[in-house]
This record gives C-alpha cells, structure tokens and sequence, in this order.
C-alpha cells in the first residue's frame, strides 16, 4: 500500500472534493437504486479514487487490497461464526445457553446481560469477531423470550464497540495511552468511566429505534421481521422441560469460551511475561491464541461436542445452510473495506486533521475533531484514534490539555457516525438481519452518534472539572 503512494501524489482539494461528492454518491446509489449495497460501495469507491486523481491503472489493486484486507482478518471468523452457529441451534446448545443466562441475571435483565457481556468480552477481542462469536446466544434469548432481536443484539454491539475503542488494551487505546504519555492503569480507569455514559446514550437510542423496527426469532430459528412490535412478551419459564434433549451448559458454551480464554491467555502471557517464556510456549500460545486459530478450535468443538449424535450428512447440511447466508455479508463487508483503503491511500484525512490542529479552537476540541473527521472518512475506529494521537500528542503541551483528556479525546472521536466504509456497520446489521440502507443507517450509524455525543459532552465536563487536578 506504501509503495503506491510513492509512486503518485494527489491533489489535497481535488480529492477532498471528490471524497464529498463521492459520499454523497454513495447514499444515493445504496438508498435510492436497485444496486445491491456491496455493487454501491464498490462504484463509489472507483468514482472517489478517479475524481480524486488517482492515476487509473492503480485503482484496481487499492480496491482489492483493501477487500481483500479485511476479509484476510474478519471474513474467516465469519464464516466460522455462522457454522458454530448453525451449530449451536441445531443441537440445542442456543437454547441452553439462553437458559443459563436468563437463570444467572433473571428475566427483564436481558439486555443488561448482554451489554456487559460486550463490554468484557471486546477488551481482549476484536468487536467484530466478538460479536459473530456471542450473537447465537442473543438469537437464543429473543427466540425464547420473544424481545426484540434488533435491541438484544444492538445492547451487545454497543457493548462490545465502546470498551473496544475507549479502553486499553485494545490497539487504538493502547496507543493512544502510549503517545500521549498516559499510564496504562489510569488510562483503563478514565476508559471505564467514559465508556459508561457513553453505552448507555447508544442503548437508550436503540431503545427508541427499536419501536419502529421489529425483528423476531421464530421456532425455527428464522429471524423474522414484525409490523407489529410484540407488547407481551413470552412468559418463558427456565425450569420447564425442553422441547428436546440439550447439552449440559458447559458444553453448550465451550466453543464459545475456548476461543476467548485462548485469545484472552495469549494477550496476557505474551505482554506481561514476554521475555520470560521459552520459546516454543511463546510461539505455541501466540498460535493458539490468535483469532482464526482460537474460533477453529471452537468450531471443532461444536461440530464434535454438540453434533455429537448427527449423522455426517445431516451436520453438513446443517452447515451448508447456514454458510449460504454468509456471502452478502462477506461481499458487503470487503466493500467497506476497499472504500476506507482507497480514502486512506491519497492521505485526504491526513490532511484535514492537519488543518484542524491550526485552526485556534479550545484544545479538548482537537483530538476530538481529528479522530471524529478521520473515523467518517476512513472508517477505522483504530486508524482515528491512532491518527488523532500522532498529530494531537505533540502540540496539546502548549495548549495546556491535560494527557489524559487529550487521549480520550481521540478515542470519543472514533465512535461517530459508523457507516458503509466501517466493516463493523455490516457485521451488525447484515448479522441482525437488517438489510434496508436507510434502516441500517437509522439504527448504527445514529447508535454510534448518540454514544459519540454522549462522550463529547462528558469529556468536555470532565476536562473541566479535573484537567488540572489529575496529572500523569
């Protein structure tokens, strides 16, 4: 990707035109056209790079680079995702694992649960995979309590986004905590308190998105979508006998639990003990708990732990089934990924953010705005955070920014406006089962807003308050 960008330079205001043009495109073609949304992205990411001035025979390899790039990281957890959950419903270990969360935070407290369980779950994973990894067992709880699937699972998305982009150690934050000199301990710490008010507004908005968007899980496990949202919801009693034989609940959850231990052991061992371990363990656990390698294992747990007593036949087709339903959300996932690849090749949003850091506005603004541009016009949560504390970092000294604000800062920033050049945006609703653009756009991307300007508000109360009582 960097050796292209040695080989030609764009004109800042050409493509800076061109990108706006080129969004705007993009809305049109996937709101208002029979194009299919990965056909819209795709064409407005070609229209982006030629009105940007990017020469043409190099159009092609940033768009597949950039498909490919985040298919090579996500695609293959998703496809494992969707047989583990094939799996998982198939066997009855959805329904066990819907049992056992109802019995341990007790009925009405579903999306509580759910929330915390992203919060946890996404500081070791990656939220994307997490999510793919934990859905089944929101598909589970609205199957048997009839609870809006678009609220359950929307509780969990925020979750699992907000820890992953304002609390160490997930990259962004942790370099973040790095370049604006803040120790880890206190930079989790504030990340924690931030992340509060912040899931909370997202929640609450889905909440209010959710009266007008329906969506079920019948008995069969089909996601399905009401007119009409359900008033009563089932009265599902955990101790009455199960309409089939289930797993014990251990087994129903090991090919979830697996993978996260694993992934959770190698973060762990590998940065606090890196030095110490011999090699063969080091290289053994960095194996092991790597993302693809931690879900195969789970999927081979599900497939021989739960289908057990299927024959071979009838759990390939169960599998089969459920990878038909991956290729639209691959296909519209690596989109989004060749739209961010081709904004973030011409360096537009370095630009801009380079602009914002000179325009004399209040310091607790900067980091925010740069991360908050960066995050709309790339994409990356992790690619803002990281831009945002590279040209926010050095000057919020003579600003007289307190580090610790100035790294949140860019971390809010990150949360806005999640759209089609995200490839989160399409995990959670292609997962969900929304398809619409304009609903798609209705619920994340205004989700992700209201959570974005919860933060903002309370970043700028908190830096009042303390910026000159905490230092670092």
């Amino acid at each position: 990707m960097f050796d292209l960008m040695l080989n030609w330079t764009v004109n800042a205001n050409q493509m800076l035109i061109s990108l706006m043009v080129g969004v705007v495109i993009l809305i049109l073609l996937v709101t208002r056209t029979k194009l299919p949304t990965f056909v819209g992205i795709i064409v407005a990411a070609l229209l982006i790079a030629v009105g940007g001035g990017v020469p043409g025979v190099e159009i092609p390899n940033i768009i597949a680079d950039g498909f490919g790039g985040v298919l090579g990281s996500i695609g293959i957890i998703i496809g494992f995702g969707i047989i583990m959950g094939r799996i998982f419903e198939v066997s009855g270990a959805a329904e066990q694992m819907a049992r056992t969360f109802l019995k341990l935070f007790g009925k009405g407290r579903e999306q509580l649960a759910l929330t915390l369980t992203g919060f946890i779950v996404s500081i070791p994973i990656f939220c994307d995979s997490a999510f793919v990894i934990l859905f089944p067992i929101t598909k589970a709880i609205s199957q048997k309590t009839r609870k809006n699937l678009m609220v359950l699972a929307g509780a969990l998305a925020m979750g699992l986004v907000i820890t992953h982009s304002v609390v160490p150690p997930t990259p962004g934050p942790l370099f973040a905590a790095s370049e604006f000199g803040v120790p880890l301990g206190t930079m989790i710490l504030w990340g924690l308190i931030m992340a509060i008010p912040m899931t909370i507004a997202g929640i609450v908005y889905i909440n209010w998105v959710g009266r007008n968007m329906n969506f079920s899980v019948d008995d069969e496990g089909n996601v399905v979508r009401l007119e009409v949202a359900n008033k009563e919801f089932m009265d599902f009693d955990i101790n009455e006998e199960p309409s089939q034989k289930l797993p014990h609940p251990l087994l129903a959850f090991a090919p979830i639990l697996v993978p996260i231990i694993l992934i959770v052991l190698q973060q762990v061992l590998t940065t606090a003990f890196d030095d110490s371990l011999p090699n063969w363990l080091f290289q053994t656990i960095g194996f092991l708990g790597s993302p693809i390698p931690a879900v195969a294992i789970g999927v081979i747990i599900a497939i021989y732990g739960l289908g057990y007593d299927m024959e071979r036949k009838e759990a390939l087709d169960h599998m089969e089934e459920g990878v038909k339903s991956a290729g639209m959300i691959l296909l519209v996932t690596g989109a989004g990924g060749a739209l961010g690849n081709v904004i973030d090749v011409t360096g537009v949003g370095d630009t801009i953010a380079e602009n914002i850091a000179n325009w004399g506005i209040p310091a607790i603004l900067v980091p925010i705005l740069i991360s908050t541009i960066v995050r709309f016009i790339q994409g990356s949560g992790t690619v803002s955070i990281i831009t945002a504390s590279v040209i926010a970092a050095p000057i919020i000294g003579p600003l007289g920014l307190n580090p610790i604000f100035g790294a949140l800062g860019a971390m809010v920033g990150s949360v806005f406006f999640g759209y089609f050049n995200d490839s989160y945006f399409h995990v959670v609703n292609r997962t969900i089962g929304i398809t619409a653009p304009k609903e798609q756009l209705k619920f994340w991307s205004g989700a992700t807003t209201a959570a974005w300007a919860a933060g903002v508000v309370t970043l700028v109360v908190l830096n009042a308050l303390f910026g000159n009582v905490f230092t670092v």
